[in-house]
């Protein structure tokens, strides 16, 4: 069998931009032409969609309801739609992704009134929550209703279980529900060696959005309903917001291929790994600051703007806050489930170049 496709890139690149510059994992390669050939019943209603169900409840209770979608962005703006009526309003943290990175989209397309908080780490607290937890009554507010969290965050922080449930208490007790933002929560997982449900099912959180294509996916997140209650229209929702996949067994397989086994285990763990090494390589090196810990995938620096700028040249990376000042810039690095230590010291190795140019 031949193709006409032209291959124009180079595969042994690497970046430190984003865990989504990854290929897919040739395992979910595997997986995707295991479920190709004949035909399915399209929508949903696929022999691999059904598996899918119950692959979920065993990592995540019986409970559990699955919604594949094809991005990240839909899974959080269709979460978040389910739970909210109207006239209702999202809390979450002022770095929240939904807040800073999805082009608007909870606002145009879901309709939300997001009511964000400044955190000095990208974690809400019960008391943080309270700063956007009050008018209820008033017409005159959007009423709270979701507390919107992220593990691991877009600081790369990651919220233990007790702080995930102290802020799900808390939620709860002023009838609030809790989304978690999950588009990593594997390397969360990972990193404090727990399973999935210890993160999310059994400390409170109602409706999830499970992360697939940062963890080696081609595509694919998937609304995860924890508590059913907390849900509403879901099955129309992802329709009406146009994420409705009629081939969806090649959604859902991919799903089976890194949850039936360890591969979301592996792959978490080895980018994990691989940004600990970097952080190890480059903390010590003169000019370069860690301002935060390295907990899960990323590695955040502040070093010299000119420097940050002639290692992009090399290796693609993005800055993350350019008001630092006195020269300096704030940079992020991403490792990837296909990140190696060959390419950590690469990375390291031209970060030190340049530093002394």
């Amino acid at each position: 069998m031949t193709t006409d496709a032209v291959r124009r890139h180079d595969p042994a690149a690497r970046t430190f931009a984003s865990d989504n510059y990854a290929g897919v994992h040739p395992e979910v390669l595997e997986a995707i032409a295991l479920a190709n050939g004949g035909h399915q019943v399209p929508y949903g209603d696929d022999v691999y969609t059904d598996a899918l169900r119950d692959l979920f409840g065993r990592h995540f209770g019986e409970q559990a309801e699955v919604f594949p979608v094809f991005n990240g962005t839909a899974a959080n703006v269709v979460s978040l739609r389910s739970m909210c009526a109207p006239w209702e309003a999202v809390i979450c943290p002022q770095s929240a992704h939904i807040n800073t990175d999805e082009g608007g989209a909870p606002e145009v397309t879901g309709g939300l009134k997001l009511l964000p908080v400044s955190t000095p780490d990208g974690k809400l607290t019960p008391e943080l929550v309270d700063r956007q937890a009050w008018g209820f009554g008033d017409v005159h507010r959007a009423q709270p209703r979701v507390v919107s969290i992220s593990n691991a965050t877009e600081l790369g922080t990651l919220y233990p279980p007790a702080e995930i449930k102290a802020v799900c208490d808390h939620a709860h007790e002023l009838g609030l529900l809790v989304h978690l933002d999950g588009s990593r929560i594997t390397n969360a997982a990972a990193a404090l060696d727990l399973p999935l449900r210890a993160l999310t099912t059994d400390v409170g959180v109602d409706v999830l959005s499970f992360g697939g294509t940062k963890i080696g996916l081609l595509l694919g997140e998937v609304v995860v309903v924890l508590n059913p209650a907390a849900a509403r229209g879901l099955p129309y929702l992802r329709k009406t917001y146009m994420q409705l996949a009629s081939k969806m067994r090649f959604v859902s397989v991919q799903f089976e291929a890194l949850l039936q086994g360890d591969l979301w285990l592996r792959s978490a763990r080895q980018a994990n790994a691989m940004a600990r090494r970097l952080a190890d390589a480059v903390r010590d090196m003169p000019g370069v600051t860690l301002p935060r810990p390295v907990e899960a995938n990323g590695v955040f620096a502040i070093l010299p703007a000119d420097v940050a700028d002639r290692l992009r040249k090399r290796f693609r990376f993005y800055n993350w806050d350019e008001q630092i000042g006195g020269g300096m810039v704030e940079v992020r690095w991403m490792c990837a489930f296909d990140t190696t230590e060959a390419d950590v010291d690469a990375f390291a190795a031209a970060l030190a170049e340049e530093l002394t140019a």
